[in-house]
């Protein structure tokens, strides 16, 4: 039985860890069934002029036909897939397993390619979003997990390490294990044993996927007038000069803002249709090793890859 200690220990640096045990994968079904509920709309606001922060939210529900011990794995290793061939490279920054509380808690570092849409090129010159002739960019995701292999659950938040200050992009997912309707006293020791089968209930993970979408145009010019604001304050009272602060008119006031809620409301609409491809990829995914195993995924994985994005 090979098992989530020992593969960590072998290989600290590993990028994809067995977790659990690889015998204990029980498939619900021969096919993924992926059940979803979207919701979508803007956050809280608080308006106190035209250039007020706005936010937009995307949040889904889903559950996949496998165990926790399937999907966590295929986190893992869910890149390249046929859905994601745009994912350049993973590397693994760090990784730390807990065994009093038999938590892992990995960093890994995403490199993704992707074509800016037409409309987000109309309204930013290239060079903000440092995209070439053609309109293509690339951007490292950062991602942070923590894995909890006794309670059966897992979080996860990526967030995007360039150019945010056009765009700021937050997902957060948490994949859970479905609790037993009514547990006995055996079922509970079942659990707590590594050498266990785990019961039906398990072939089941449900998760919960939101997406926080910020736009950051003209918040260097809020922060500049902020300052000037405090200095003078600063001014009224020493009752030394300064020197006075351009002004911002009101067109460009409404501009930024303007700008700001169409690249939210163009990220919010590929969220929408991403979102559906990342579920359909882990399905993949999940087909693959229910089929044959981690040798079939990274077989999967070479054949994507030689896929031109």
């Amino acid at each position: 039985m090979y098992s989530l200690i020992h593969h960590y220990k072998c290989n600290p640096f590993a990028s994809a860890p067995l977790l659990l045990t690889l015998p204990a994968f029980r498939l619900a079904s021969s096919t993924t069934s992926i059940h979803s509920h979207a919701a979508l709309g803007d956050g809280s606001r608080q308006e106190n002029d035209i250039t007020a922060k706005m936010v937009k939210f995307y949040s889904s529900n889903y559950s996949y036909d496998y165990g926790f011990s399937a999907v966590s794995l295929a986190y893992f290793l869910r890149y390249p897939n046929p859905y994601s061939r745009h994912v350049a490279s993973t590397d693994t920054i760090s990784r730390n397993y807990d065994p009093e509380m038999q938590r892992l808690t990995t960093v890994r570092l995403h490199l993704k390619r992707s074509r800016l849409p037409p409309a987000v090129l109309k309204l930013l010159p290239k060079s903000t979003l440092g995209a070439d002739g053609d309109g293509r960019t690339q951007s490292f995701i950062l991602e942070t997990s923590v894995v909890d292999v006794k309670e059966g659950w897992m979080e996860t938040e990526s967030r995007n390490l360039d150019w945010n200050n056009v765009l700021s992009v937050i997902e957060r997912q948490s994949y859970r294990r479905p609790a037993l309707s009514n547990p006995t006293s055996d079922d509970i020791d079942l659990f707590n044993r590594t050498d266990a089968v785990l019961p039906p209930a398990d072939d089941r993970t449900d998760v919960a996927v939101s997406v926080t979408l910020k736009s950051r145009i003209g918040e260097q010019l809020r922060k500049r007038r902020a300052r000037w604001g405090e200095q003078a304050t600063a001014t009224s009272v020493s009752g030394i000069a300064e020197e006075e602060p351009v002004k911002q008119g009101w067109f460009s006031a409404w501009s930024s803002g303007a700008i700001r809620s169409a690249i939210e409301s163009i990220s919010l609409q590929r969220t929408e249709k991403s979102q559906p491809k990342a579920q359909m990829g882990m399905s993949v995914v999940l087909d693959r090793l229910r089929n044959g195993g981690v040798q079939a995924v990274l077989e999967g994985m070479r054949q994507d890859r030689e896929v031109e994005v």
